[in-house]
């Protein structure tokens, strides 16, 4: 029988995606002496980028924001296509010495805390069938994202078993598909169907978007003049940080716009598609939500690609219920049908709690949903783990580079203290806080279903989960680490030192 060795690191990532690269490169520079490695489900790095294939696949962000604050972003296009942001991601992993500490096909299971050894336990199972492996590590960061790579949300219509023709989730595309020619409905209004309808749009022979409820949509170039102008006149790094500072505040000015006069960034982003697809297009059927803006993200259109294929009669915009699927497309709840040869059913994401991993403190089960969130990085009472989740109001690779500062720079504290863990434990005054919800003010339906079984966050510092990048960049490189609220404690000789007393 193969008895299963144990390798032991200072420091596991859990995901090589966005992420998971950065985090390793902060950890090179920041930390030169930790040991760590990165765990990868999948066979290759990239997370997002690598796995989703669609058509026209991008970010919905800038990358002078989405990008590391380490690493310019030297291509032309602000608005980048997948392959691109893949490319930069590997990029990193290679300029800072990060591939030779990645461990593909490796999945987490299962982490256990242990006080008494001050480490966390891992089964880490092997996804290409080698045998499992056990890995002990002082401090674990979980870089996995928030979704189910393996389960999209995918609902099931009425009467799809008799559909003729292709049908499936966008994150599950089909490999080798030919879609030329062919009738496609996309059903949702998200990101990825806005961007898969322009993309395919002049090689089918028509597609249409089969929306329940509109979404906000704002359409900018996909190329930024400035930082392209920048960066022929002024040292690569400083053009990426004006760049990086102006659109930074672009974001928060659109956003605070949101939340003290929402109706007026209503008027201008519908006034902005009435004159894109001009008078007589039905903009308040089709473009007009039901709650405000940034209740639930933009929709970002490059080029305003989307509105162009709309007015050259290639794609089309239908805001209806499905009554059900039938052998040659689908019936609305109008008694109209839709002809297709092919359903794209772009209906989001599931998300799940930290990788879905199974977690315990000395043996006992952490419940996440009972924990309240410490600076929206770690739990009260969960020694040394800390979680990369990005902002909803802003570029996610803002926050995961501040979460990977406060790591590095918490190691390093752990050191000079000569301890082994750091916990948030509640105080007394903390312990009759409400339960507010990980996120707060932001109705998207794949946020809202799973909403309860994540942590909860107070209604006092250090016991929220903000989106105020401009607060936690002061509190992540300012902020002293010993609050009152995070313990450090377990120093190697604690047993020794213990008895001697």
């Amino acid at each position: 029988m193969n008895r299963i060795s144990t390798t032991h690191f200072d420091v596991v990532i859990v995901g090589a995606g966005l992420s998971g690269i950065g985090a390793a490169c902060h950890l090179r520079r920041m930390c030169p002496n930790r040991t760590f490695t990165l765990l990868e489900s999948r066979d290759a790095v990239g997370g997002t980028w690598d796995l989703y294939r669609y058509p026209g696949i991008r970010s919905d962000s800038d990358m002078h924001t989405l990008g590391y604050d380490f690493k310019p972003w030297r291509a032309e296009k602000a608005i980048a296509d997948g392959p691109a942001i893949l490319d930069y991601v590997n990029e990193a992993a290679d300029e800072h010495d990060v591939r030779p500490h990645i461990r593909l096909n490796r999945r987490l299971d299962r982490a256990a805390w242990s006080t008494e050894d001050a480490h966390w336990d891992l089964d880490v199972a092997c996804t290409n069938d080698d045998l499992p492996e056990r890995i002990t590590c002082n401090l674990l960061l979980m870089c996995s994202g928030y979704y189910s790579y393996d389960e999209p949300y995918r609902p099931t219509f009425e009467g799809e078993e008799d559909f003729e023709g292709a049908m499936f989730h966008p994150q599950l595309w089909p490999e080798n598909l030919d879609y030329r020619g062919k009738r496609v409905v996309v059903i949702g209004s998200g990101a990825t169907a806005m961007t898969v309808v322009p993309a395919m749009a002049d090689d089918v022979e028509h597609i249409t978007m089969l929306q329940r409820s509109p979404t906000y949509v704002i359409s900018r170039p996909d190329k930024d003049i400035i930082a392209n102008t920048l960066r022929k006149i002024l040292p690569e790094s400083l053009a990426y940080r004006i760049t990086r500072f102006k659109n930074i505040e672009l974001q928060r000015r659109v956003y605070r716009k949101t939340r003290t006069d929402p109706q007026k960034v209503k008027d201008f982003l519908l006034g902005q598609v009435q004159k894109h697809l001009g008078p007589d297009f039905d903009v308040e059927k089709h473009f007009t939500p039901s709650y405000d803006p940034w209740d639930q993200r933009l929709c970002l259109i490059p080029n305003a690609d989307l509105f162009d294929a709309i007015k050259a009669g290639k794609a089309s915009v239908v805001t209806d219920q499905i009554d059900r699927v039938t052998k040659k497309g689908i019936r609305l709840a109008s008694g109209e049908e839709l002809e297709a040869d092919i359903i794209i059913v772009a209906t989001g994401l599931n998300l799940k709690v930290l990788g879905g991993v199974q977690f315990s403190v000395d043996d006992d089960p952490v419940h996440f949903q009972d924990t309240y969130t410490y600076k929206g990085m770690m739990y009260s009472d969960v020694p040394n783990l800390v979680q990369t989740f990005g902002y909803i109001n802003a570029s996610w690779t803002l926050r995961a580079d501040l979460t990977a500062e406060y790591t590095c720079r918490l190691l390093n504290r752990m050191n000079e203290l000569g301890v082994r863990q750091c916990t948030p434990v509640l105080r007394d005054e903390d312990r009759s806080m409400p339960k507010r919800p990980w996120i707060e003010g932001f109705s998207a339906g794949y946020m809202q279903r799973m909403m309860h079984l994540f942590p909860k966050q107070g209604d006092r510092v250090p016991w929220l989960n903000t989106q105020n990048y401009h607060a936690d960049r002061k509190m992540v490189r300012q902020a002293p680490l010993e609050d009152g609220v995070l313990t450090f404690s377990n120093p190697p000789n604690a047993e020794r030192v213990s008895r001697a007393s």
